[in-house]
């Protein structure tokens, strides 16, 4: 029995593991998306400033070059993480399905266990 009740703690903790996991990575796709869109204003804007928007050109600006750098640098990452995302969600589905296939057995066993007022009761009949 005791086996039986640690390895559903144990399924348990790690369905729970991996929702955080999945949490973590969505919310990290989230900030770096916006992070993404910041950059893509200050290059906008230094553009604007400067008047040179080829890339190509002498005068572009550096402060223009470094942010868009960083920017595809960030889509690069979010383009990781969402494949690692996508594993992730498939690694919580499968857990939290053998979380769901040992419950049962857990309940019905703990069901056919005599409670301590049914014991009790039963000491006082007899």
């Amino acid at each position: 029995m005791k086996s039986r009740e640690t390895s559903f703690r144990l399924k348990r903790f790690e369905a729970e593991e991996k929702r955080r996991k999945v949490a973590d990575l969505e919310h990290m796709i989230r900030e770096f998306e916006h992070m993404a869109i910041e950059l893509d204003r200050q290059v906008q804007s230094e553009e604007d400033r400067t008047g040179v928007k080829d890339k190509s050109h002498f005068a572009y600006s550096t402060l223009a070059k470094a942010a868009a750098q960083r920017r595809d640098n960030l889509r690069a990452s979010i383009a990781n993480l969402q494949v690692k995302l996508e594993v992730a969600v498939r690694e919580r589905d499968d857990a939290c399905a053998d979380l769901d296939r040992s419950a049962p057995d857990t309940q019905r066993d703990l069901d056919r266990l005599p409670r301590r007022s049914d014991r009790a009761s039963n000491l006082i009949i007899r």
